[in-house]
């Protein structure tokens, strides 16, 4: 086949695309220059898509022996990934920009663009696996090593993405033996760190980057039964599950701690209450997609396992997709414990063993303690 492999700079898709290259294929390397911003060159392990990035790749396509290029996708990662990630804050979500570059630039625009050229595939770092079943249709599965699969942000892909993708590394035991290969190869990213965090925001001040960028405004901070506990000034600034900076003077009733429950981005309010409230017995979302093969029957309740986090472990749950009240759909899921850690605006992706069967992005949650018990109630 005719490959475009993706060449982020790091060791991973190197290796991939000279896996690619020793599987027959005919591959072209290039590297997404993803941001015009100045002081993005990096000087330790955080972030990617770099101009040291860049001279990585090329490095590494020089030793391989396929056409290097880099394509200026600076716009579209503006318009579909930073403001998208500005919005989704101020809408009081709190968004995976990872999930959205994968959905929106790496398998959307590039892939778009790969195809208009007479690529047949795109070619990547990542771990995860694509299996065929006995019919042919094109699964997506996590990978052998799942210390390291990545299969979670890539549960954006749909059955046409996944017909020209090709994951390289999904058999891979672990990531010490690609790093094992690239220094065989000689590639000089052999030793090169892992990136981390959020590319965009070099110094990892995510509060503070958004702050410059969402214009704050005084709003009331309340318990969940409606009273008023304080002020903040700017619910952007908060997100589900956080405890420190919320400025409440007064103590709870019984002493304990509060945690951040709502963030309402209408009433500009923000809701705190028990760390007991933050278990979570239903999320549910209206922006699904299924990896592959779609259900037969969505509407009828099945067994699965969700993924709320890229590092989480999957919990055992029940999903259905249901009518909502304005005439639409949604995928519902109900884990069989309670799960922690949710907001709106995460991705939950649903798995029939290690097989991706698709994803929502979380627009509402249910918290297990309901409002008119008592704090020190049990989970429902």
């Amino acid at each position: 086949m005719k490959v475009l492999a993706a060449m982020s700079g790091g060791v991973d898709s190197a290796v991939a695309a000279a896996r690619a290259v020793e599987a027959g294929h005919e591959v072209v390397g290039v590297h997404l220059a993803l941001s015009r911003m100045p002081g993005t060159l990096r000087t330790g392990s955080r972030g990617c898509c770099t101009v040291e990035d860049s001279m990585d790749a090329q490095r590494a396509a020089n030793i391989i022996g396929i056409p290097y290029y880099v394509w200026d996708f600076s716009e579209r990662f503006k318009l579909d990934v930073v403001d998208d990630f500005i919005a989704e804050y101020a809408a009081g979500r709190t968004p995976n920009p990872c999930m959205r570059c994968n959905e929106r630039i790496k398998f959307a625009a590039l892939l778009e663009k790969a195809i208009d050229l007479g690529f047949d595939a795109v070619c990547t770092g990542h771990y995860a696996s694509i299996l065929t079943d006995a019919d042919g249709n094109r699964e997506l599965h996590r990978a052998s090593a799942w210390a390291k699969d990545q299969s979670y942000v890539l549960g954006v892909l749909t059955a046409e993405q996944l017909a020209h993708s090709m994951f390289p590394l999904g058999a891979t035991p672990s990531k010490a033996e690609v790093r094992a290969e690239a220094a065989e190869r000689g590639f000089s990213v052999a030793t090169k760190p892992d990136s981390y965090d959020i590319c965009f925001i070099p110094d990892g001040d995510t509060r503070g980057w958004l702050a410059e960028r969402v214009p704050p405004a005084t709003g009331d901070i309340l318990d969940r039964d409606g009273n008023t506990l304080g002020s903040h000034e700017g619910a952007a600034a908060f997100t589900v599950g956080q405890r420190k900076g919320l400025s409440i003077g007064t103590p709870a009733a019984d002493g304990k701690p509060r945690f951040v429950l709502e963030v309402r981005p209408i009433s500009n309010t923000v809701v705190v209450g028990p760390k007991e409230a933050l278990a979570i017995k239903e999320i549910a979302g209206t922006r699904f997609t299924w990896a592959g093969l779609a259900p037969e029957h969505p509407d009828v309740a099945f067994d699965c396992d969700v993924q709320i986090r890229a590092h989480a472990d999957p919990e055992p749950a029940v999903a259905q997709v249901v009518p909502t009240d304005d005439g639409g759909l949604e995928l519902r899921i109900l884990p069989v414990e309670p799960l922690t850690g949710v907001a709106p605006g995460q991705t939950a992706v649903v798995y029939l063993g290690t097989r991706v069967l698709g994803q929502c992005t979380i627009d509402r949650t249910v918290s297990a303690l309901a409002v008119t018990e008592p704090a020190t109630a049990a989970h429902a």
